[in-house]
């Protein structure tokens, strides 16, 4: 039992601290690159798009069809998906709106006082870090919940599951990491935000064994996974989208969108 514990925790970290390679790009960033950071958003979208609709989704559904039948467990499942992008509107209401939106500040323009200072105005990309940081440590929350649960119950399918999350965690990190960087000029910031979001997996790990694991069933673990996917698709469809579009070419998003559905495609068909 006590081996199984630290296995699933010492799994769960793995996942969630995977941000941290995605947020180290923030350290080789020295001029805006609005290529790289319109490819690497729309890669951010592909993976985590794919990933809900082909797996997330699928494993909600199936778990809750099994307690449910299966009327029930695709009612379910769907309402728990949809309850999940609710979760999201809710944060996106409730984060303050930025100033200057539509404006994208150059990394080369913070050159002296009066032009960082006219920089710092500009909150678009920090906002879209910030608001992608809770929205991924929100998710992050139940993923590391899932992946612990999982391990617990049968290694050998968790540690596809934490793969493939450690996986799409990369390029979130990048996600947090690049925008932050580009609207603070602090790599500092851009890598403990980034950092920090993925943190959420080893405390959703944490709260399930301190209070959910009495309770534990096939039908909160789907229920978990519907709201996972439905966050991460809102994150998809109303941030990194539409930034990547704003900050680069459509052609650019949609390569880096087809790029990530494809890494994470393979990651998935690796443990077939």
């Amino acid at each position: 039992m006590e081996n199984n514990l630290i296995f699933a925790f010492s799994l769960t970290l793995f996942a969630g601290l995977a941000t941290g390679i995605g947020s180290a790009i923030a350290f080789f960033s020295h001029h805006t690159n609005t290529k790289f950071l319109a490819t690497s958003l729309g890669f951010s979208a592909g993976v985590m798009l794919y990933v809900s609709f082909v797996e997330i989704f699928v494993k909600s559904k199936d778990a809750l069809i099994a307690v449910w039948g299966p009327a029930g467990g695709y009612w379910g499942a769907t309402l728990a998906f949809f309850g999940g992008i609710a979760i999201s509107a809710l944060i996106d209401k409730f984060v303050p709106s930025a100033e200057n939106p539509h404006e994208l500040q150059l990394v080369e323009d913070m050159e002296d006082e009066e032009a960082i200072a006219e920089a710092r105005k500009n909150k678009a990309l920090m906002r879209m870090g910030v608001f992608t940081a809770l929205a991924i440590a929100i998710h992050n929350f139940p993923e590391g919940l899932a992946t612990f649960t999982a391990a617990m119950g049968d290694p050998h399918l968790a540690i596809p599951i934490a793969i493939a999350i450690a996986i799409h965690n990369v390029p979130e990190g990048i996600a947090v990491s690049v925008p932050v960087y580009y609207a603070t000029k602090s790599k500092s910031k851009a890598f403990w935000l980034s950092f920090a979001s993925g943190l959420a997996e080893p405390i959703g790990a944490t709260v399930g064994y301190l209070l959910l694991m009495p309770f534990m069933n096939q039908a909160v673990f789907g229920i978990l996974f519907g709201i996972v996917a439905g966050i991460m698709v809102f994150i998809s469809l109303d941030e990194l989208l539409p930034a990547a579009e704003k900050y680069g070419e459509h052609h650019l998003c949609i390569y880096g969108l087809v790029a990530g559905m494809a890494v994470m495609a393979v990651s998935l068909l690796l443990f077939v």
